[in-house]
């Protein structure tokens, strides 16, 4: 096999000489094997005209350089280099047979030269067969190609399939298809079977992963897809529908793992063109909290909805930077504007949209993570609320056209500060609005959004990596769970709708358990839950108990006046408000108190000055 491997691994000239040797033969044994035919035995009488044996392939091998047989690569033989041995072929064909008039050799059978024409292409393109088939069959020993299966005999599957024949890493095996039309055919020479028959070709034909290509699929079918093939103890990997939608394309680098986002993802509403452009396009956009897991994705967003500035608010210096970076790289045609500046310094806010000409705000900026404000009590308040009352005073004195809040389910009978803190920051742009300025301001309340910092998905991932155990609060614990890129493009939607003071609610979907989160988890990184009962198992989950403030399920609506709106995975929410007068008092008596309190953990007065405002917050005291 070590001879086998240097072959392969010839410098590309010595390939190429090989292969003309290899033809400087077959030529001339096409032109005797054409006139032993047409003569009808082996030992024809060929004395008159014995020296065409040497023309044959000094006029031909010439033809076939010029048209580029020479530089094709085997390995990625396909239909076109075929045609060009045909077409070479039929030139040199002409060509001898000029010699032959020209040289008036009657002895030679004319109807051999027609044959000639036939047996060259045939064996041309036939040693190319053999050598591509070789090459192949050497590489699969040599490389251990993993065995694939693709789901989904369509398009994207057809294309990811031309993909792999040519991958080093990887060989097609088969497809596997629900269309009973395409049962028992053949696509790029792979058979199409039911996907019932998947169990019977694991072991006979010895699949090591599966490729599922349904891109255009609704989610659901595609999660209940994904869920059928998980008992198999094979990989399981999807192509994502950006790789049809965006490129129109399919290609081998859109091939990820299957991620627990794909079996809990909803079917996406299509996101409406108008109400994406009607606060963006051409105009000056600043998000504020730009760093963070949903400002950073509402950056994207917007940059692919051609503002024509684009101003990034962020107090965290690294974040700042990594989001301006990768904007500048794959948003070349948007300007880039990155402020290193505290939300809550309103002289300062309010310079900025003006020397800009600021027309949307999309205020992310927030304390999030709901142990750490409960400790720091104070600091939620004064970044969570009290950044956003500056901010959108600064948006008034700006004369900013639309101010967006991105709010949380944590707001609606909130347990916790940070619940708390952004209940209030709703409630000052709600009695904002009401007085009527030049800023429309609205709110966007949505769930937990999969895969941001803090998220329990990115921490039982590390916790897998690990060897366990993972860490749930409480076995009945339930969450609402939405993508980034669909809560961004929903809330951009949302702001555009807004006419001031609404509280948007994003349908969320079915509330998912925790602990049935976690066991997915380990499922798809190929382990198994280790039972208490049995001990069996990789992962234990070991339940801690509920932390401060957490509550067993989150809410999005504080009553139950909702109403519909003109998209269907937005809802409009009427909920009662302070008027700004009222509730300007209450928040001077909520400053004065955090500044008493100073850093302390647990201060009962914060908490109980911030219940004099959310009349729903049920403070929790040690």
């Amino acid at each position: 096999m070590s001879y086998f491997a240097q072959l392969i691994n010839l410098r590309r000239r010595s390939k190429v000489l090989f292969m003309l040797l290899t033809d400087l033969f077959v030529l001339p044994l096409a032109f005797y094997s054409s006139v032993a035919l047409r003569e009808g035995s082996f030992h024809p009488d060929m004395s008159e005209y014995w020296w065409l044996f040497l023309c044959v392939p000094v006029l031909t091998i010439p033809i076939f350089i010029r048209i580029g047989l020479y530089r094709a690569v085997i390995r990625y033989m396909d239909v076109r280099l075929l045609w060009t041995i045909f077409y070479g072929s039929t030139i040199g064909t002409l060509m001898i047979t000029a010699l032959v008039a020209i040289a008036r050799i009657n002895t030679l059978p004319r109807s051999s030269l027609a044959i000639f024409w036939i047996f060259s292409s045939v064996y041309i393109g036939a040693t190319r067969i053999f050598a591509r088939g070789f090459l192949h069959g050497v590489e699969l020993r040599l490389d251990k190609k993993k065995r694939v299966a693709i789901y989904g005999a369509g398009r994207a599957g057809t294309q990811m399939a031309n993909a792999l024949l040519s991958s080093r890493e990887y060989t097609p095996i088969l497809f596997l298809d629900d269309a009973v039309e395409l049962q028992k055919s053949s696509v790029h020479g792979l058979r199409v079977y039911p996907p019932s028959k998947l169990s019977e070709f694991i072991n006979k034909k010895s699949i090591d992963e599966i490729l599922v290509a349904l891109p255009s699929v609704p989610r659901s079918k595609q999660r209940e897809i994904i869920e059928t093939l998980k008992q198999y103890d094979v990989i399981i990997k999807i192509l994502p529908a950006v790789a049809d939608v965006v490129s129109g394309k399919v290609r081998f680098e859109d091939v990820r793992e299957v991620q627990i986002e794909d079996l809990l993802g909803r079917d996406q509403v299509p996101p409406r063109e108008d109400l994406l452009k009607a606060c963006i396009y051409d105009k000056v956009v600043c998000v504020t909290g730009a760093g963070g897991s949903i400002g950073s994705e509402l950056c994207r967003q917007v940059s692919n909805l051609h503002p024509s500035k684009l101003i990034l608010i962020e107090l965290n210096e690294f974040a700042l930077y990594q989001i301006e970076k990768e904007l500048n790289t794959h948003a070349p045609h948007v300007k880039i504007i990155s402020i290193l500046l505290d939300v809550c310094e309103e002289e300062k806010i309010t310079r900025v949209f003006k020397d800009y000409g600021v027309q949307t705000v999309y205020h992310a900026a927030a304390y999030k993570h709901v142990p750490l404000v409960e400790l720091n009590p104070s600091s939620g308040i004064f970044n969570n609320a009290l950044g956003t009352y500056s901010a959108a005073k600064a948006a008034i004195a700006a004369n900013v056209k639309s101010f967006i809040l991105i709010s949380t389910d944590k707001a609606v009978r909130p347990t916790n500060v940070m619940g708390a803190s952004k209940r209030l920051a709703e409630l000052v742009l709600q009695a904002l609005a009401e007085k009527k300025t030049g800023t429309i301001f609205t709110m966007v309340r949505f769930g937990n959004v999969l895969g941001s910092s803090g998220s329990v998905v990115p921490l039982f991932r590390e916790q897998i990596q690990r060897g366990g155990p993972i860490t749930v609060t409480h076995p009945d614990i339930i969450r609402y769970f939405m993508t980034i890129p669909e809560a961004s493009l929903l809330v951009i939607q949302a702001g555009s709708m807004a006419r001031g003071g609404e509280v948007f609610v994003l349908d969320m979907g079915e509330p998912v358990k925790i602990v049935d989160l976690a066991r997915r988890m380990v499922k798809l990184s190929g382990l198994e839950v280790r039972e208490p009962d049995s001990g069996f198992g990789d992962i234990e989950i070991l339940f801690t108990g509920l932390r401060p403030g957490e509550k067993l399920y989150e809410e999005l609506l504080i009553g139950d006046n909702v109403l519909k709106t003109e998209h269907l995975g937005i809802m409009k929410a009427q909920e009662a408000f302070l008027s700004l007068d009222e509730l300007d008092e209450k928040l001077s008596h909520l400053v004065k108190r955090c500044h008493e309190a100073g850093l302390k953990s647990d201060s009962r007065e914060i908490k109980l000055a911030i219940q004099n405002i959310v009349k729903e917050y049920v403070p929790q005291f040690e």
